[in-house]
């Protein structure tokens, strides 16, 4: 399934896509460094920094590389960890455009083999989401979400040539 974006308010971004793989698995991408590393970024970035204290209160940072030499870093607090359904973070990049840290609400839901996974980004003000929008936002989340769907067909094969 290719990502699916809304935007339901004036303040939120709603991304949402699925994935053939179980939800554990799917929750453990997104918050495991060893994994992260190996899907999170638009085709040509990479992942280069990953560091995650996953624990409510706990800090993170991601730092990648672009094609041309460009970096581009994030940080933020994790708020909320529900394993293998819930993760909420904050978010704010180095040289943010717009004001404020951004509240990201993942919500993973299994069901039939498959995990949906719906992401929605809270802005502080509708002029910081209006910003986001202007970029090529989707064509990377779609492009991170293709790496995505590689890891995990990769690693559920492995997980089955284990179990026979």
């Amino acid at each position: 399934m290719s990502l699916r974006v809304t935007t339901p308010t004036d303040r939120e971004i709603v991304l949402s896509r699925s994935f053939v793989a179980p939800g554990q698995l799917v929750f453990d991408a997104y918050t495991r460094p060893e994994l992260l590393t190996r899907w999170y970024g638009a085709r040509g970035w990479n992942l280069v920094g990953c560091d995650i204290e996953l624990r409510e209160g706990g800090r993170y940072r991601f730092e990648s590389l672009g094609p041309r030499g460009d970096t581009m870093v994030q940080t933020g607090t994790v708020r909320q960890v529900q394993a293998p359904v819930r993760l909420v973070l904050t978010e704010l990049f180095e040289d943010q455009s717009y004001p404020g840290e951004t509240l990201i609400t993942h919500e993973f839901s299994e069901s039939g083999g498959q995990t949906t996974v719906t992401t929605t980004l809270r802005y502080q003000t509708p002029e910081g989401r209006d910003a986001v929008l202007r970029y090529p936002m989707a064509r990377g989340m779609g492009e991170s979400g293709d790496r995505l769907t590689e890891l995990l067909t990769d690693l559920t094969a492995h997980q089955r040539k284990e179990i026979q």
